[in-house]
């Protein structure tokens, strides 16, 4: 079923990872999609990707939603573009590493930009057009189970994540009378393009290291990009009913439960 048919709806960070596996989930359940991204040749080939995928519109916008003016001008533009949003997804994230004690104001600075600050204005600017035509809307903030608590190593990415939480049961409380709902998904460990760069950069991984994590899982793999597009569709789409201010932990561990 054609769960978005005739939606339009903005994936930020939608050219990679999880976010392009959003954007492709998004076409196939009908809706118009539009990603922003860094990379102005990937984004433009990923584009033209999905119009053939879905048989519909789809457009990449170029910006760095780090960038305050930036953030709010993609949601203009997809405005200007196709008269409407009716869902957001924030997708983009940034994920080095920085513990409490080697973490500078830059590298935290960079972590809030991205991981909280960009959502929270992409948000402000797609609500803003959904209440200026009094229509309902849908929010899907990406998050991380390190949201709970997480590594040592990634003490900044944690705390602007945690503060993701906060914000999403903050924008779904305030917004629920106007019918916008707003949840998140705290993705696990999963199998990306951007996790394989991580493992490399910063855990000194071989080329194994897929094989070998994935042994240790009880599921015997990483979460998959495109099983959680599929959870984010359903929490665009009216298939979720009045759900709203939930946030959803998509993973193979237990939060609080011990062996």
């Amino acid at each position: 079923m054609s769960l978005l048919e005739g939606k339009v709806v903005l994936v930020s960070g939608g050219t990679q990872g999880v976010g392009a596996a959003v954007a492709r989930a998004t076409v196939d359940a009908g809706a118009t999609v539009v990603v922003t991204g860094r990379r102005n040749e990937i984004g433009e080939a990923f584009a033209a990707e999905l119009e053939q995928r879905g048989g519909r519109a789809a457009a990449y916008l170029a910006a760095d939603v780090s960038d305050v003016e930036q953030a709010r001008a993609s949601v203009e533009e997809v405005v200007r573009r196709f008269g409407r949003i009716d869902g957001l997804v924030n997708a983009a994230g940034h994920t080095s590493r920085g513990t409490l004690l080697d973490t500078t104001p830059e590298l935290f600075d960079q972590h809030v930009a991205v991981n909280l600050r960009a959502p929270f204005f992409l948000m402000q600017a797609a609500v803003k057009d959904m209440l200026s035509r009094g229509a309902p809307g849908t929010i899907v903030n990406i998050i991380t189970m390190s949201a709970h608590g997480g590594q040592p190593y990634l003490a900044p990415y944690v705390a602007a994540k945690a503060g993701l939480i906060g914000l999403t049961r903050n924008a779904a409380h305030a917004l629920r009378w106007d019918r916008i709902r707003v949840n998140g998904v705290n993705i696990g460990w999963t199998e990306t393009e951007g996790e394989d760069a991580v493992q490399r950069e910063f855990h000194g991984a071989g080329d194994d290291w897929l094989e070998r994590a994935a042994a240790e899982l009880p599921m015997g793999k990483l979460g998959q990009p495109d099983d959680a597009a599929a959870l984010v569709v359903l929490l665009l789409s009216d298939r979720s009913g009045v759900v709203t201010g939930s946030v959803i932990d998509w993973d193979q561990a237990v939060i609080g439960a011990y062996d």
